[in-house]
């Protein structure tokens, strides 16, 4: 493809939220009729950088070109007038809407005044056929899978006559064959000469569609790459933000742990077979022993979390089984997990596990009283015994029992969500991302934590986006990607270049 002149630049982009700069000093060019996609990691900017596109922030420092003229979009509805429309990961349709009525939504055409129901569903059928679907337009929204809503979506876009359709995660809910249906489309599209960006988390997915990569990493630009020349191994690291004779290349100490966990009381706390959930986590197997710490290592959108959740039942399973302490158990939701003697302890420690206005006691006693049930209540008495004792063997940085969750620091917090687990005596804990968004200090406070536990016989699953910090704590480590788990990693193969190599499909 030749080098012609971008249809769209950014330069210079800068966007700052209070205390945070999430974006700074980015560029990024796009070209008529390529497939241009922007990978990174957690927090990397990708979605801010695209909301500033879209005119949902304004930024407060670069300029944005559309065909070499300065444009200044101050919402979607703006940025859709200039031929900029995206469709998300979650449809923004109507399903209780016609598939033709979701098309012409706001523009619908009229005759004499009134809608004109024929000659809207003729056009709805032409543009689908453009992206080579043949449905009853007629039919509601609902009643078509997420891929067909999708393309709908796409449908709606095209009628509108976008210079630029921007793909937010739109495979993350479908099928292999929904996928290469998607794939199709965005080739047929792309060699009209339509400019595409795609986002995506699926490594595999971005080599088969984008013909260029842009790499984010906290809100800065680490490169843009033509796809073929960029190897999936380069391309991890870059995520990832170093260099590959950065990472470790011989085995760290985690390697030597694996023979302490066998020389342990080795019975198997947690045994996972073939469980799954359609759309969510391709099935997997996964044991866990006493005293054991096994890591999940992989890259954001890998299936680490769904693997989680799906163990300790948040989300049902589709498929497979679960085994605690050798009995088949049917973990149909978190309350039967905890009866089980499992503990979560969730990456979203804002809106899935600290609840600031409440104390500091009660954030902690939280999960023992759900366990215990409603008609087992805890005496205030009881929980004060309990959260100091908490307080005192996890050193909890507080005033007191009596403090507000959210007077304490990201550490601290941390640590009372730990706690809230340990007061239920678990067999088997769960903890996912426990060191996102804390120092250092209070991160190896926590990895030290980890393997105390493990010391003491409990068994533990640890996820973290750091293969330094998977490493450090785990015996062995299950690697995911693109929602799968593709590999189990154990002594001389626990290294950060071994995992990434394992994910990015080399030997």
């Amino acid at each position: 493809m030749a080098e012609q002149k971008p249809v769209l630049e950014m330069k210079g982009i800068t966007k700052v939220f209070p205390g945070v700069k999430a974006l700074s000093s980015v560029d990024f060019r796009l070209f008529k009729g390529e497939v241009h996609a922007i990978m990174g990691q957690n927090g990397a900017g990708k979605s801010t950088l695209i909301k500033v596109l879209t005119g949902v922030h304004r930024q407060e420092g670069g300029e944005i070109l559309l065909d070499d003229r300065p444009i200044h979009p101050d919402s979607p509805l703006a940025a859709q007038k200039l031929g900029i429309s995206s469709v998300y990961q979650e449809v923004n349709l109507c399903p209780n809407l016609t598939v033709a009525e979701n098309i012409f939504a706001g523009r619908h055409p009229t005759r004499a005044g009134m809608i004109d129901w024929k000659t809207m569903s003729a056009r709805s059928e032409d543009l689908l056929k453009r992206l080579n679907v043949s449905v009853d337009v007629t039919r509601l929204l609902s009643s078509y899978s997420i891929a067909i809503q999708q393309l709908v979506a796409i449908a709606r876009v095209l009628d509108i006559s976008s210079k630029i359709l921007i793909l937010d995660e739109p495979t993350s809910s479908l099928d292999d064959s929904e996928v290469e249906q998607l794939f199709k489309v965005i080739r047929s599209l792309r060699d009209e000469g339509l400019a595409i960006i795609f986002i995506t988390h699926f490594l595999d997915q971005t080599y088969q569609i984008a013909d260029r990569i842009t790499v984010l990493k906290n809100g800065e630009l680490i490169g843009e790459y033509r796809t073929e020349a960029l190897p999936k191994l380069e391309l991890v690291a870059r995520m990832l933000g170093k260099e590959l004779s950065e990472f470790s290349q011989s085995p760290t100490a985690a390697a030597e742990r694996t023979g302490e966990a066998a020389g342990r009381d080795a019975g198997a706390l947690l045994a996972v077979k073939d469980l799954g959930l359609r759309g969510s986590i391709a099935p997997f197997d996964l044991a866990l022993n006493r005293g054991e710490v096994v890591g999940l290592a992989g890259l954001l959108g890998s299936g680490r979390t769904e693997m989680a959740r799906l163990i300790f039942g948040i989300d049902g399973a589709s498929q497979g089984e679960v085994h605690v302490s050798g009995r088949k158990t049917a973990i149909r939701s978190p309350q039967a997990a905890m009866m089980a003697g499992m503990g979560f302890c969730s990456e979203d420690r804002k809106s899935e596990g600290i609840f600031g206005d409440l104390t500091v006691r009660e954030n902690i006693i939280l999960a023992l009283q759900a366990k215990n049930g409603a008609f087992h209540h805890l005496s205030p008495r009881r929980q004060q015994e309990i959260a100091e004792e908490m307080i005192k063997s996890l050193a909890i940085a507080t005033a007191g029992a009596g403090s507000l969750a959210r007077q304490l620091s990201g550490g601290n917090q941390q640590k009372v969500m730990l706690a809230r687990w340990l007061a239920t005596q678990p067999m088997v804990l769960i903890l996912d991302e426990p060191t996102r968004g804390i120092d250092v200090g209070a991160k190896l406070e926590i990895m030290e934590l980890i393997l105390d536990l493990s010391r003491r016989g409990m068994g533990v699953i640890f996820i973290s986006s750091e293969f330094e910090e998977v490493l450090r704590c785990s015996s062995r480590v299950a690697v995911l990607k693109d929602k799968a788990k593709i590999a189990e990693l154990s002594g001389q193969d626990l290294s950060e270049e071994t995992i990434m190599r394992t994910i990015a499909g080399g030997n």
